[in-house]
């Protein structure tokens, strides 16, 4: 959500950085419905204070006896009341239709976001690891071991089209993956875990930049609740409504939670394989912080979640997004891109954003600053750390051997049994 007293003070500023993600100058617009407003808040104060008067000055004509005088100014009172009652209901409308106005508008950018299109224009700032040359790379749905668990007809029988049923050994390594993360975000990242609810409230979803933008991506109940696309969802809102002493933060959250997309807007795009799901697993880090800190807490986050990929010797590039591929809520996202050999490419594991004040303003999250001065609004941030399903793939294409199994990276070894191998009969060896 965007503060109208700043881009009443800098409209120039406001319209530039739109610009910057495309979209056309709103500042003008959005202005005179603030005027509107201002000008409907002015007329109920002046109308509230005119009643009062008259209200007072009919008291005083009761109190002499001037009864026709009373009667006049009472009925003045009366009347100015009965305005402040339609100025008020207009100066909510207003109110309202601003409010819905400023949800519909992206983040704006921070200035080192590079200005482009779409995804060519993303800027790569480092690389880790080197491919293996792998004769023959296969996507991991063809490869030996990974056939005998990993299920999609079934997955399809009972629930349609983009699901999967993991089995035996590739749905113990999914499960690894999830307590192997968890386990270093909270053992020694400083994250503290926490299990969240799946289904939320229209609130938090609107809190945390989900609605109205991507009420199409969502999957809502019966009953109005949403099942969560992202962890960041119930994790963020935790600090709805909230005034934190500045010496309680950061908080930094982890979650393993079950995620759902309808994917409405991505028809024929990755539909082999489980790369782009229906149902998916993410663990989630979420922070709330100073705003002074925000910055380098994106830094520390991105860390985390490069760190895990490196404990499981999966090659990564890091790209800082363009104003064009990043999301509605964020001023800057940083994608990690697994290599997968199967499709000879990076592909997206983790983003990791910090959204500044934009999900606080509209959860009203704040904190006290240390000095005693006025609550302020928290930053929020978040990233994968990381996507499993999507870190499985990666595991099982940069693991793919000659003979159709499948090595398993060291550092899974003890959530594994001490296991090392997926045979490439499915069996661990």
């Amino acid at each position: 959500m965007h503060d109208i007293r700043a881009i009443r003070d800098n409209p120039a500023a406001f319209d530039a950085a739109l610009s910057k993600r495309g979209l056309a100058p709103m500042s003008e617009d959005l202005l005179k419905l603030d005027e509107g407003r201002r000008l409907e808040m002015q007329a109920i104060e002046e109308t509230s204070a005119e009643a009062n008067s008259f209200a007072k000055l009919a008291g005083k004509a009761k109190a002499t006896g001037n009864d026709d005088e009373f009667k006049r100014l009472l009925s003045l009172s009366t009347k100015q009341k009965q305005n402040k009652i339609l100025l008020t209901d207009n100066s909510q409308k207003l109110d309202k239709l601003l409010t819905a106005r400023l949800a519909e508008i992206p983040n704006l950018p921070a200035k080192d976001v590079p200005v482009g299109t779409d995804e060519n224009d993303n800027v790569e700032v480092s690389k880790w690891g080197t491919p293996r040359s792998i004769e023959n790379a296969l996507e991991h749905f063809d490869i030996a071991a990974v056939k005998h668990g990993m299920d999609f007809e079934t997955a399809a029988k009972i629930s349609g089209s983009r699901f999967v049923l993991l089995k035996g050994s590739i749905a113990r390594l999914h499960r690894a993956l999830a307590q192997f993360m968890l386990d270093v975000h909270t053992t020694e990242n400083g994250l503290l875990e926490m299990n969240t609810p799946v289904l939320v409230r229209d609130e938090a979803m609107y809190g945390t930049d989900k609605l109205p933008k991507f009420a199409e991506d969502s999957y809502q109940t019966t009953e109005g609740n949403w099942l969560i696309s992202t962890s960041e969802i119930p994790l963020t809102y935790i600090a709805a409504g909230e005034v934190m002493d500045a010496s309680d933060l950061p908080r930094r959250y982890a979650a393993h939670t079950l995620c759902f997309r309808s994917e409405a807007g991505s028809a024929g795009r990755d539909t082999s394989g489980m790369l782009r799901q229906h149902q998916f697993e993410k663990v989630e880090m979420v922070s709330v912080t100073h705003p002074g800190e925000s910055d380098a807490e994106q830094k520390r986050m991105l860390r985390c979640a490069e760190d895990l990929l490196e404990r499981l010797e999966i090659p990564y590039r890091t790209v800082l997004l363009c104003t064009g591929d990043m999301g509605f809520g964020a001023r800057r996202t940083f994608d990690i891109e697994a290599w997968l050999p199967g499709q000879n490419t990076y592909r997206e594991i983790s983003s990791v954003s910090t959204t500044g004040d934009f999900q606080a303003r509209r959860m009203n999250a704040r904190f006290k600053p240390a000095d005693g001065g006025k609550p302020q609004f928290v930053h929020t941030l978040n990233g994968s750390g990381l996507a499993v399903g999507r870190c499985l793939i990666a595991v099982l294409e940069n693991g793919q051997q000659p003979d159709g199994s499948v090595t398993i990276p060291a550092a899974l070894h003890g959530h594994m049994g001490g296991k090392t191998t997926i045979n490439a009969d499915g069996t661990l060896g």
